[in-house]
């Protein structure tokens, strides 16, 4: 069966949202969140008061399964223009829907990279016509082009990207002057790759002296090193509090560089926040062994010990936001010798299920998935009215079933390149609903292609 535009209640849902479990109907109209009924008993035969006064609005019981706010992923990488071989707008985006995630912010790495006004734009005229998810994108800064970087509109743009580390294009911001520039003068967010170049071109200079071109990948976090990612990272922290920067570390990889954030605040009066990504939680060193070049990512993927305290400062509040850094490329190209192949694997599909299998083993609460992949990136990056079940927010939802098994495979995979990470793993949860915008978009395993998510906006 499939929906169109329409009022929904969603009703018999167990919704998840601003740290409370409980059950409750939800009233969808003209796009919005109408209402939110909370029942008044815990047994499953509570009244539902929510089904007289919406009866004419089309019913939908979920039978206790999860309702929960749409995901709002800050990183990704969907790959156009330039690159879509290994990826594009509508291909990602639809399989981000079918992983719950209801907006994602895009990074400016594309081809052309995205650093004029103009070329910004360009990709906003892309995903109205191709999105099925709400979506934003980057402002890229370069070593030269701090007079664009101050033109972008705080309102209707997420951030500025910096790359500290080396990435494609003419990306790599490496001189002070300008790095302190960006930092002082930016009208918005700075989100950064902390990578030290430098001190990557001599470990990679150092391993190819002792073993060739033809070094096992893991090697790979060595070369990529902890210092690289600390030294880096420190110095955007240290900008930052010179400039008073709203700064965004993404993807944090190590032990060490948590020592660079605090849980004593509220976020929403933090100054400097950070990222955790879905890999750098799931996967460590030893799976280098079998998952080889699918699993290089830049940060590098460390030890047990890091990813471990990953974890532990996520559930403390030291990371803030859980996020994806999806960047497709083809089978082709990741099967190549290490230094050949290029970093980056695909997740949207996949994030939320993966988030979910750790809630499933018990070392992490419902209530703080969501806040970490819902309400913190709408609150780090002042998203309007979206990130929360509240009356009057945009009706991004998601229904999860946390108890119907399945594996990825080849043949559900949706990304354009069409492999996976995760290929193999039997997931215990499965995303059956996606609401965007109030429309049905994502129907257990079926797309409404009509509907196109819209840009989002920012309070600030």
């Amino acid at each position: 069966m499939k929906f169109s535009i329409m009022n929904f209640l969603i009703k018999n849902a167990t919704i998840v949202n601003e740290g409370r479990t409980f059950k409750g109907s939800v009233a969808i109209s003209n796009g919005l969140i109408e209402e939110v009924f909370e029942y008044p008993g815990t047994g499953d035969t509570s009244p539902d008061l929510s089904e007289q006064k919406y009866r004419i609005y089309k019913i939908l019981d979920i039978q206790g399964k999860f309702l929960i706010p749409g995901i709002i992923d800050d990183q990704v990488h969907f790959r156009q223009p330039g690159l879509t071989h290994k990826g594009d707008i509508y291909t990602e985006s639809r399989a981000a829907v079918a992983g719950g995630v209801t907006s994602f912010m895009e990074m400016p790495n594309t081809f052309p990279n995205t650093l004029t006004q103009g070329l910004l734009e360009e990709k906003y005229e892309m995903a109205a016509k191709d999105s099925l998810a709400n979506y934003s994108f980057y402002m890229g800064a370069s070593n030269d082009n701090l007079s664009e970087i101050i033109k972008t509109n705080p309102r209707n743009v997420c951030g500025v990207k910096v790359f500290m580390g080396a990435s494609t294009g003419n990306m790599l911001v490496d001189n002070p002057k300008a790095l302190e520039g960006i930092f002082k003068e930016s009208p918005m967010l700075v989100a950064v790759h902390c990578e030290d170049e430098d001190l990557i071109r001599h470990n990679s200079a150092m391993y190819r002296q002792l073993l060739g071109e033809d070094i096992p990948v893991k090697f790979h976090p060595e070369i990529r090193s902890t210092e690289a990612c600390y030294r880096s990272s420190a110095l955007a922290v240290e900008l930052a509090s010179k400039f008073n920067t709203r700064l965004h570390v993404l993807h944090l990889s190590t032990e060490r560089e948590i020592a660079l954030f605090t849980n004593k605040i509220p976020l929403n009066q933090k100054k400097i926040t950070a990222e955790v990504c879905v890999h750098h939680l799931w996967f460590f060193d030893e799976d280098y062994a079998e998952k080889g070049t699918f699993i290089k990512w830049n940060p590098a993927i460390k030890s047990q010990a890091d990813r471990d305290a990953l974890f532990e400062a996520l559930l403390s509040d030291k990371l803030d936001v859980v996020a994806t850094d999806h960047a497709p490329h083809t089978l082709d190209e990741k099967q190549n010798s290490y230094f050949k192949a290029p970093s980056g694997g695909p997740l949207v599909q996949h994030s939320l299920v993966a988030m979910m299998e750790f809630y499933q083993q018990g070392k992490i609460s419902m209530e703080k998935i969501v806040e970490k992949m819902c309400h913190a990136p709408a609150d780090c990056f002042q998203v309007e009215k979206r990130g929360y079940i509240r009356e009057g927010y945009h009706a991004d939802l998601v229904v999860v079933d946390p108890e119907s098994p399945w594996a990825v495979e080849k043949q559900n995979i949706l990304y354009k390149c069409g492999w996976s990470p995760f290929e193999g793993i039997e997931f215990n949860s499965k995303v059956v609903f996606t609401f965007v915008n109030g429309r049905l978009v994502y129907e257990n395993g079926t797309f409404d292609e009509s509907v196109k998510g819209n840009r989002l906006l920012f309070v600030r």
